[in-house]
């Protein structure tokens, strides 16, 4: 299992330069309501020269298929083949409200979506009749494209977020990796059986066998200090945030929380954040479920948690430092690789995975 180290756009290029001096394998830029991941991506590619570079994630409904497969040649062009591209429909919150889009059947649009996307990378006629995208456009002027230059963009990796079950399976099924969030050990499990089963489904490998070349990327908090809850403190507030999104009843995170026992407090977390009370939420939300989730404490206590993901079958760890107890976020980091030495939970930088 190899570590990640997820940026923030605030000295990314700094972040993923210490990174990749520690080990690291990759750095992963997310994409919501700060900042897209191309930009922060594009800048670290410039500053960094090993360490790869993972979407996490570009959000389908914000660009044609076409569009971000020109942009995912591009950027991998220019990192040297490093770019990896992950996916994800987002939530009816994000899709409708921020970029207007129908969230209508986001299994059948993805589907239709990293089609297109692969075909294009592949350097073949961007041609495709489906329910959701049809190019050329009909009746118009214009005849099929194809990507010039696209021997190598062809190898770039495709991940997929996913929560639930289906979209779950949807990702062991079509993509090469997989993009989690609030995941214990035991979850992460969970969610690598139904990737097996959807690569079964495409004809892949055994649901008892390993997922051979697949990546399963789970994104984790981490902060390093003795005092476990003062550790959590900043974590808590990322949490409530999430866990608020939008509606509950289509909130992929508040539904996660209730399904692992933590619905009454994922009420109140809800709630207390749509009332106004921020700090509120942030101290409603259980240390237990930031602790089953997340790489708190001293460096012994997290080389446990690391080697539990490892057994789980996770295959990149990809952690969200933070400062606590008068720390900040590269003593975090420096204690993450020292605790995945300590596992033995082998190379931190890892294999690198084309397609």
């Amino acid at each position: 299992m190899r570590l990640g180290i997820n940026l923030v756009p605030e000295g990314c290029a700094e972040t993923a330069r210490e990174a990749e001096r520690l080990g690291y394998g990759v750095a992963a830029a997310p994409e919501g309501f700060r900042c897209d991941a191309v930009s922060v991506l594009s800048w670290v590619a410039a500053q960094t020269s090993r360490i790869e570079l993972l979407s996490t994630v570009i959000q389908i409904s914000a660009r044609t298929p076409v569009n971000l497969a020109l942009t995912a040649a591009t950027l991998d062009g220019l990192s040297g083949g490093r770019f990896l591209l992950g996916l994800g429909i987002s939530n009816a919150h994000v899709t409708e409200g921020w970029h207007g889009v129908p969230f209508a059947k986001p299994l059948a649009r993805t589907r239709e979506y990293v089609g297109i996307v692969r075909r294009t990378l592949a350097g073949e006629p961007a041609v495709h009749s489906g329910e959701h995208f049809t190019l050329p456009l009909p009746g118009g002027k214009g005849g099929p494209f194809q990507l010039r230059g696209a021997s190598g963009a062809a190898r770039v990796p495709v991940y997929l977020a996913a929560v639930g079950d289906r979209n779950l399976e949807l990702a062991g099924e079509i993509a090469d990796g997989w993009v989690g969030v609030f995941c214990s050990p035991e979850q992460a499990g969970e969610a690598i059986g139904l990737l097996r089963e959807g690569r079964r489904r495409a004809g892949g490998t055994d649901p008892g066998q390993n997922l051979d070349g697949f990546d399963a990327f789970v994104s984790v908090p981490a902060a390093a200090g003795d005092d476990i809850a003062a550790a959590a403190e900043p974590i808590s507030h990322y949490v409530a945030h999430f866990m608020s999104l939008g509606e509950r009843g289509s909130n992929f995170y508040f539904r996660l929380a209730t399904r692992m026992g933590y619905g009454r407090e994922a009420e109140e977390v809800y709630d207390r954040f749509h009332g106004g009370d921020p700090i509120g939420a942030a101290k409603a939300v259980p240390l237990s479920f930031i602790d089953r989730t997340s790489l708190l404490g001293p460096e012994r206590r997290m080389s446990r948690r690391i080697a539990e993901y490892a057994e789980a079958g996770v295959t990149t760890l990809g952690i969200s430092p933070y400062a606590s107890g008068g720390g900040d976020r590269v003593a975090t980091m420096r204690a993450v690789a020292e605790a995945h030495r300590s596992a033995g939970a082998g190379d931190p930088r890892g294999p690198v995975r084309r397609g």
